[in-house]
């Protein structure tokens, strides 16, 4: 705990300095693309369209990610049309880039990707110093200020535990529901087409408005969702190339 503490001393008056030099800049990627040995690019598309902001996907994610009900991995915006009124949720979490600035800029080595192009959190090496929530664009971290103790108010309706809670003073957020996935694809499964295997916000959405799948693969949901429909990505200018994917009929109403 005294490295920890020395470090976040150390490293916190950089912080700002470091995030704006990475969006200041045009960065190379790291890799083309951050895929696991057997060519597997999991993403999601989300129909901005047929979401009715019930919110059963951030619900489901807190109950089975045991997440502190003060913070969220998942956050929904919300923007109406001028003309007629109507209103736009946009669900908003981790977009697991191809060239994600929160990986850029740790120090430590605690924001990293898997071979299959998730972006991953190693609570282990976090020192809690914040500058992958301070360089993310899109808001999807959250800061474990304090330890959870209590009980999940979420658990059991919305699900049960699927992994540890994490400590006092890291960096959480949207991992893909990861150890889902691993435990599907060693059990012979499909992510994105057996609910075992597919992240849980996608299996509670009652209007199938997400889908996920591998994005190397032509015949999988995802793939063929953006094949089908006119599709989008969240800031898209700044280069992250993000895994997730939005359709909707009117792409200007939806805002980070």
């Amino acid at each position: 705990m005294e490295r920890r503490e020395f470090l976040k001393l150390g490293l916190t008056s950089l912080g700002s300095v470091a995030t704006l030099s990475y969006l200041g800049s045009t960065a190379e990627a790291h890799s083309a693309n951050h895929v696991s040995e057997d060519n597997s690019s999991w993403g999601m598309v989300i129909d901005v369209s047929v979401c009715t902001g019930c919110e059963h996907c951030i619900r489901s994610c807190n109950a089975s990610n045991d997440i502190n009900p003060e913070m969220s991995w998942n956050r929904i915006q919300v923007s109406e049309n001028e003309e007629s009124g109507a209103h736009t949720f946009t669900t908003v979490a981790c977009q697991h880039c191809e060239d994600a600035p929160c990986v850029s800029v740790c120090p430590v080595g605690a924001s990293y990707y898997r071979e299959d192009g998730i972006v991953m959190m190693d609570y282990n090496k976090c020192i809690g110093c914040r500058y992958c929530q301070v360089a993310c664009p899109y808001g999807a971290r959250s800061f474990n200020w304090n330890e959870f103790a209590a009980e999940n108010p979420y658990i059991p309706e919305w699900g049960e535990p699927d992994i540890d809670r994490r400590p006092r003073g890291v960096v959480e957020k949207c991992s893909f529901c990861s150890q889902r996935i691993d435990r599907g694809l060693d059990a012979g499964l499909t992510p994105g087409v057996d609910r075992a295997a597919t992240p849980v916000c996608v299996n509670a959405c009652p209007n199938d408005a997400r889908v996920f799948g591998d994005l190397n693969d032509p015949n999988s949901a995802a793939s063929r969702k953006l094949v089908e429909n006119a599709s989008f990505r969240l800031l898209e200018e700044l280069g992250t190339e993000p895994r997730v994917h939005y359709v909707a009929s009117k792409q200007e109403s939806v805002e980070v």
